[in-house]
């Protein structure tokens, strides 16, 4: 664990390189939207309203991160005997909290959002998600430097990189096989992490071009991080437990894969709609490498919400719901999303512009539908 902190350390003072492909513009805002938005968005908050949201986004850290590291010392401690329903359901908590510490902190974190400090926001960053066992690293160059430039933008989104088995985007080719993938997709979802945490991460390690990513120059520390970040995360999941608890070797197995399938449901429920959905569009350019949105119309175009200005559904799903106030302005507390949201659409109704918003079960409806037309 304190080579896995001093490396955290080291890699502030450590410039990533890599290249971009050919410059893509967006259309110009000649009708103002975004200034417009941006001055109601200002006027709207006072420096008490963005103390109270950041006191928030830290009460939301602890809360999470209590009942994660929590769930853990109990498996440990192993209070429920022999009981293997009672061991399952620690095991899924384990998965849950940790997943929801993520969508509160860790992701804010990503974005700067808990202060100025590059080093606080990077420990709770690297910190949650290196505990789910995935690399932190790895995932923030893709989802700051591709996904968060152009979303749903083919050879600009590394999230729409093409997938040999599930067809996300109209201008990806379709196989054969793509005409089930609404029916086998589901199947799949469940799998999700376990893939991402034993082979996508090695793959994205070795991967020199993704989407807008070329000719990428990972220093070698970044494997050696990589492979410190999965024994330790398999060591306290799993080895610590089959040492201390009289469960089964397989029992252990069979109750951490639960665990994963259960995370990867509520990962996936929770965000594949956000951007893939009969809603939501996925522009091109045109030969001059210009998209036919303005920036902040192309953020409407391409994100979905669900329930965006509840806050219940924002303390749960940490601003992942009101994904058009996350793109449009990701540096500020996922905790200010619901009243920006009641911003956002009116205004973007004023200006004629496109607001998608679904309840999360018709969201994942709308997913699955989308699945079907494009594997069609």
């Amino acid at each position: 664990m304190l080579c896995i902190v001093v490396l955290f350390l080291f890699s502030f003072f450590v410039k990533y390189n890599y290249n971009m492909r050919k410059k893509i513009l967006f259309k110009k805002d000649t009708d103002q939207f975004l200034l417009t938005l941006n001055k109601a968005v200002k006027e709207a908050f006072s420096k008490k309203d963005f103390f109270n949201a950041n006191l928030l986004l830290w009460f939301k850290l602890f809360f999470y991160l209590t009942i994660f590291l929590g769930a853990i010392a109990i498996l440990y401690l192993n209070p429920y005997g022999d009981n293997y329903i009672l061991f399952l359901c620690n095991y899924i908590l384990i998965g849950a909290s940790g997943t929801f510490l993520a969508f509160n902190s860790a992701h804010d974190a990503c974005h700067g959002s808990f202060g100025k400090k590059k080093w606080v926001n990077g420990i709770i960053y690297h910190f949650i998600f290196n505990m789910n066992g995935i690399s932190a690293r790895l995932w923030q160059i893709r989802h700051l430097d591709s996904h968060h430039l152009f979303p749903n933008v083919d050879g600009c989104d590394a999230d729409i990189d093409d997938n040999p088995l599930i067809r996300f985007s109209p201008n990806h080719r379709i196989r054969p096989l793509m005409k089930y993938q609404h029916i086998y997709a589901a199947f799949l979802y469940s799998f999700y992490l376990v893939i991402w945490i034993y082979a996508k991460d090695f793959f994205y390690l070795k991967k020199k071009d993704l989407a807008n990513l070329i000719n990428q120059q990972h220093p070698w520390w970044y494997t050696l991080e990589l492979w410190l970040v999965k024994i330790v995360y398999l060591l306290y999941i799993v080895i610590i437990p089959i040492y201390l608890l009289d469960f089964s070797v397989s029992q252990i197995l069979f109750a951490y894969l639960l665990m994963l399938m259960v995370d990867s449901n509520i990962f996936i429920h929770t965000l594949i709609s956000t951007h893939f959905a009969m809603e939501t569009k996925f522009p091109s350019i045109d030969e001059e490498g210009v998209l036919p949105y303005s920036y902040a119309q192309h953020q409407l175009e391409t994100s979905l919400d669900y329930y965006p200005r509840s806050s219940f559904a924002n303390f749960i799903f940490g601003g992942f719901n009101a994904h058009a106030a996350h793109h449009l302005f990701p540096d500020l507390p996922h905790t200010l999303y619901p009243k920006i949201s009641s911003i956002i659409e009116p205004i973007a109704k004023e200006f004629g512009y496109t607001y998608n918003k679904l309840t999360l079960l018709t969201a994942i409806a709308s997913h699955f539908r989308y699945l079907k037309m494009m594997g069609r």
